[in-house]
């Protein structure tokens, strides 16, 4: 299907399922449930997801193939936002133009900072491209404000010409949309107590996420990806055979960065507002992570990396005192306060405590991360299936 085999259609299929039935996947509480603060079905959430997913997608091609590990990746989002922002200020308010515009210029970017960065590898390559992305940073935050509008960060105005689209009515802002469909409308569904919202601009993520996915999968099964590989495992070696792998590194510098860009256009799509904030080296930082808990080098790993940190990143953080003594109002008062004064600091502001201990406890115990888990689980399924089959055989074999 699609020029996959078997295995790798059947992934793609459940990525697809998994995207497409978000809303309900991410609301299994009822409303009016005390477990309904763990629902994360509602659009921007749900687009955060996605676009996180490209994002982590993206570096795992560079990382998980080539073994290349940058913590720049945050200056392309913040490219791509930029150029996004950009284009509705100037030409439309058409989506696409403005995800095109973004993936371009992000490819443009990276080629310049790749050509450099990967002069050197290891941890150099690393320092440099953090290097980079700072230097990014600062100039979008204090130097290039004409383009970037400083600390404010780059909004749209009435002022703006938008050349394409029609005389504005009524004065407000427009809104992004996709041929008319604007980006924010979503639909609500109540169901028997639960709520279910169908956003378009989160579908649109999906959509295009599923294209990313499915992009991916081509390049790690093509002779592209077998090249990276080959890097990974020992460029030294590869070089010695005549072979010049640097091309290669740039190559896939650069399609690493095009997919960051795009995910920074799908944020400015969704929030028509670029700051330097997403050129921080945390946000870098933080796509690293989403790679590693996941599983680097997998296909799905990524994926899963992102939505895992996006969603408990949610939970946690709207988690306060009053929710947690109204989890354990069946304890009696003493017992309630101390579990209540043990779990706080891992809770609202405290939200990163958590995730650095989970982190931690994935990267000791599955060193190939989420993806890791769900195969050691599958294989305890399989062994005890083989051991029951066997069972079942040796009582039914008659005896010689």
């Amino acid at each position: 299907m699609l020029g996959l085999n078997r295995k790798d259609a059947i992934l793609l299929l459940i990525v697809a399922v998994l995207a497409l039935f978000a809303p309900f996947i991410l609301n299994p509480f009822p409303v009016d449930s005390a477990l309904a603060q763990f629902n994360a079905g509602y659009p921007d959430l749900m687009q955060r997801f996605v676009i996180f997913g490209i994002f982590a997608i993206g570096f795992n091609i560079l990382f998980g193939l080539t073994g290349y590990l940058s913590f720049g990746h945050a200056a392309f989002l913040g490219v791509g936002s930029y150029s996004a922002v950009w284009m509705f200020k100037l030409l439309s308010m058409n989506v696409l133009p403005a995800l095109v515009f973004s993936v371009v210029i992000a490819g443009l970017f990276a080629l310049v900072i790749g050509y450099v960065s990967l002069r050197r590898s290891g941890i150099y390559f690393s320092i440099l491209t953090l290097a980079f992305a700072q230097m990014s940073f600062n100039l979008a935050y204090s130097v290039l404000t004409p383009i970037t509008n400083g600390e404010t960060g780059l909004q749209l105005a009435l002022t703006d010409p938008r050349i394409l689209d029609s005389a504005q009515v009524g004065g407000s802002l427009p809104v992004t949309s996709l041929f008319g469909a604007e980006m924010r409308s979503a639909m609500t569904l109540d169901l028997a107590g639960w709520s279910f919202t169908f956003s378009v601009g989160y579908y649109l993520c999906a959509i295009i996420m599923l294209i990313a996915f499915y992009l991916s999968v081509r390049l790690f099964r093509s002779p592209f990806g077998l090249m990276l590989r080959a890097i990974k495992s020992n460029q030294q070696r590869l070089n010695y055979t005549g072979l010049e792998s640097r091309p290669y590194t740039l190559a896939a510098f650069v399609i690493s960065g095009m997919y960051a860009g795009l995910a920074g256009g799908l944020l400015a799509s969704m929030d028509p507002l670029a700051g330097a904030d997403r050129m921080q080296w945390t946000a870098s930082g933080e796509v690293v992570l989403m790679t590693i808990l996941g599983g680097a080098g997998t296909l799905i790993g990524p994926v899963l990396g992102a939505g895992f940190i996006k969603y408990f990143e949610n939970i946690f953080s709207k988690i306060n005192e009053s929710i947690l003594h109204q989890w354990f109002a069946f304890l009696p008062d003493g017992v309630q306060d101390f579990i209540v004064m043990i779990l706080y600091p891992f809770i609202g502001k405290g939200w990163s405590l958590t995730l650095g201990i989970m982190f931690m406890l994935v990267v000791i115990f599955l060193p190939g991360g989420l993806v890791e888990g769900g195969q050691r689980i599958a294989r305890l399924f399989r062994r005890t299936k083989t051991t029951d089959g066997d069972v079942v055989s040796t009582k039914t074999k008659p005896a010689e």
